[in-house]
């Protein structure tokens, strides 16, 4: 399938400022949608103002001449979100927005939209068997069954109108210029903050970004990609205290890694109040990607300890740190 002009929604954010880039770069048309022009940064492409994302947004000037939409606009995970019902808000831009948006497209004669949804869909943690494309469906906070709701509706609206649509699960992305939960543990590494989780076993499937992005530039023209779901991550998972390690090794640290065990973990994490965030370090999370490879002949581009050392390479000329001899 051939693209010659390729929108990207959230062109502004962490993986659509390295996708536009990248697209520009392989030699696509590329608009950028952008909830305002004054605050986007980096863009390559054409920039187009479509301000707050919901079921009034207009996108017509947006899809205008454009062969495929990559949608990665939404609203996230909100820490110490005062929103009075949360769910609401969430299926305001993600579900409402994201089925308005694939409604113009299909006026507008764009022929496929490529929709980054979440692994969070099939659920937050995996006991011995990784998550494949074929399991049942298991969002379980506000943020994954909006997700969950908005691919049900861009495939809905996929059946009235004959658009194409490509769903896109990846679970945690890293790399240059990552923020969120990764960020933050970069920052605990390199601060030499004890942490306790020496004696956690688990497995976490995560994907750089750089992965990520050829991903979505293979799914958005491969020909036979048109009505999937794929679930996408790195060839390789490794477990939060080895990726610590590895972390400070990278620069040039030792890590400071002590035991606590898992149940006292859980048992803290719950009185707390942060269980969900807690089985995120010491839960595992494992992803089966080799349907994506299979039907597409997709592969990384990077290796996992290429797209870590370029990560660390990143945080450190931002914090002004080098890695010692």
């Amino acid at each position: 399938m051939q693209a010659s002009r390729i929108l990207v929604t959230g062109a502004n954010g962490f993986v659509g400022r390295a996708l536009s880039n990248e697209l520009v770069r392989h030699g696509y048309d590329v608009c950028c949608a952008v909830r305002s022009i004054s605050s986007a940064t980096r863009q390559s492409g054409k920039l187009v103002e479509v301000g707050d994302i919901g079921r009034k947004t207009n996108w017509y000037e947006a899809v205008a001449g454009v062969d495929t939409v990559i949608h990665l606009a939404a609203r996230v995970h909100v820490l110490q979100d005062t929103a009075c019902d949360p769910l609401a808000e969430f299926r305001a831009v993600n579900v409402e927005g994201s089925e308005k948006l694939a409604r113009d497209a299909a006026s507008a004669g764009v022929r496929r939209i490529v929709y980054v949804s979440s692994i969070g869909v099939n659920g937050n943690y995996t006991e011995g068997v990784p998550f494949t494309e074929k399991d049942n469906s298991a969002p379980y906070d506000a943020y994954t069954v909006s997700k969950y709701e908005a691919e049900r509706a861009i495939f809905s609206v996929a059946d009235q109108t004959g658009i194409e649509v490509v769903v896109l699960r990846p679970p945690l992305v890293y790399g240059p210029g990552n923020p969120g939960n990764f960020l933050r543990l970069l920052k605990m590494v390199e601060r030499g903050i004890p942490l306790p989780l020496a004696s956690i076993q688990n497995n976490r499937s995560m994907i750089y970004l750089g992965n990520l992005v050829d991903a979505l530039i293979t799914t958005a023209t491969h020909a036979e990609a048109g009505g999937k779901t794929y679930l996408v991550s790195d060839d390789e998972d490794i477990s939060i205290p080895e990726l610590i390690r590895q972390i400070a090794c990278l620069m040039g640290r030792q890590p400071r890694l002590w035991a606590i065990p898992l149940k006292v973990l859980r048992i803290a994490g719950k009185v707390a109040g942060k269980s969900s965030e807690l089985e995120k370090l010491v839960g595992s999370l494992v992803i089966n990607s080799s349907k994506i490879r299979a039907d597409l002949g997709w592969s990384t581009p990077y290796t996992f300890d290429e797209g870590l050392a370029e990560t660390v390479k990143w945080f450190q000329s931002i914090s002004g740190k080098h890695q010692a001899p």
